[in-house]
């Protein structure tokens, strides 16, 4: 096993339901607003920082690399280099498990993170009429642009939406809520086990709310987008958790995937504007910068499965971190966060691990905080440590499982 990171500390944004709160605020902002008040709160010099990793899975056209745009809209000096990471629904993961494999060797202090933007995930044109667009915009003359616009045809400015692109499969062919109708099937797991589980999700983060607050920094929202253009107007809570969700009321919801299916809107995770950020150092870090860590990363492991079973992932994931050290079991965590991305999903590796109810998401999940999908890592990292230092807790382990197959699962303990 390697040296353990620290985690110094984390925060982050509230989670709003797509086409709410952030709609208008971009995933750039998102994460420079998140970074600044870490910062803050920290205290630290920024001189001190070796690299910002920041995972996106939708990444903005007009902000490649978007960690570097973060670093540098966050004060971060220009000297300090940023890369953008990217493992689908584990990229707030990856930029941790990035900046573990970099410790040591490339740096001693690290800011990681992830921020997506669901709602202003883009419309895209198809091929064909991006090149008739490229033929008009080269044309001189009138006439050929007359003749340039005649072979446009209707379904021309009929755009694909990136969104619904984004959750669909191409290894499998099947959309997201697919592959857990399919993981429900085979493991007999009933709509009604669904439905309590996401019912469950929502009061845990309503009766919990006072204390996933702790995690949470507030955004000052934006006029047009612009930087320096505040509207007075202040998110400081998620607006996903719901007092109505009930099983009664889930249970009345229709199937969104398969019409004789069991997975509806109501079990499975919300689509979610967001950002999370942590503040990461080796032990050297820790001596020159005189932080005192909350706890460390002692061990992560990813895996490959099925993509049409990507449920599973966690499963995988984590029997492959008990593979790479005989120190680590399951049944050793005191908590465990599996991220929500459909109940029926959740529940299955729950089964296969056998993780007694008491431990599992403690809080609640993505089902009802909202899963924008390149901070949920992040998250589900900062949730996990938060509640085991208010517990008093000493070991816990962190999973999602991601599309395209895979898993991921980060292993951490208290300091």
């Amino acid at each position: 096993m390697r040296s353990p990171i620290y985690i110094v500390d984390g925060y982050r944004t509230p989670f709003c339901k797509m086409g709410t709160n952030f709609a208008d605020q971009s995933a750039v902002y998102l994460g420079v607003s998140v970074v600044k008040d870490l910062l803050t709160n920290v205290g630290i010099n920024t001189e001190h920082i070796d690299e910002v990793i920041f995972g996106c899975v939708a990444q903005p056209a007009d902000a490649m690399n978007i960690a570097r745009v973060i670093s540098v809209l966050s004060n971060i000096p220009h000297s300090i280099p940023a890369v953008s990471v990217h493992r689908n629904c584990a990229s707030g993961f990856e930029a941790i498990t990035y900046a573990y494999d970099r410790a040591n060797s490339s740096g001693d202090v690290f800011v990681v993170g992830g921020t997506e933007n669901m709602t202003r995930m883009p419309f895209l044109f198809p091929y064909s009429a991006v090149k008739k667009f490229s033929s008009l915009a080269r044309s001189k003359s009138f006439i050929n642009k007359i003749v340039e616009l005649l072979k446009f045809r209707i379904n021309d400015f009929s755009p694909q939406v990136g969104l619904k692109l984004g959750l669909s499969d191409v290894l499998c062919d099947m959309n997201m809520g697919q592959t857990a109708e399919l993981i429900a099937r085979e493991m007999n797991i009933s709509r009604r086990e669904q439905d309590e589980y996401a019912a469950q999700s929502h009061i845990k983060a309503k009766d919990n709310e006072h204390l996933i607050q702790e995690e949470i920094s507030p955004v000052y929202l934006r006029n047009d987008d612009c930087i320096n253009s505040f509207s007075g107007k202040c998110v400081t809570k998620d607006n996903g958790p719901r007092d109505d969700s009930t099983v009664q009321r889930l249970g009345r919801l229709r199937t969104v995937f398969d019409r004789q299916g069991t997975v509806t809107a109501g079990n499975s995770s919300q689509i979610t504007d967001g950002a999370g950020a942590l503040l990461l150092m080796t032990e050297a870090g820790i001596n020159k910068t005189g932080c005192t860590p909350i706890g460390k990363i002692v061990d992560y492991a990813y895996a490959g499965c099925d993509p049409s079973r990507m449920g599973l992932g966690p499963v995988k994931a984590i029997e492959k971190l008990g593979e790479q050290s005989t120190r680590f079991k399951i049944e050793n965590m005191d908590l465990v966060e599996i991220n929500e991305a459909f109940a029926a999903q959740v529940l299955a590796c729950q089964k296969q691990l056998k993780i007694p109810e008491e431990k599992l998401n403690v809080n609640g999940g993505a089902i009802a905080l909202g899963h924008p999908v390149g901070a949920s890592g992040t998250r589900l990292v900062l949730t996990l440590l938060k509640e085991l230092k208010r517990r008093n807790l000493k070991s816990g382990l962190a999973s999602l499982c991601v599309g395209g197959g895979q898993g991921g699962a980060i292993w951490m303990e208290v300091c």
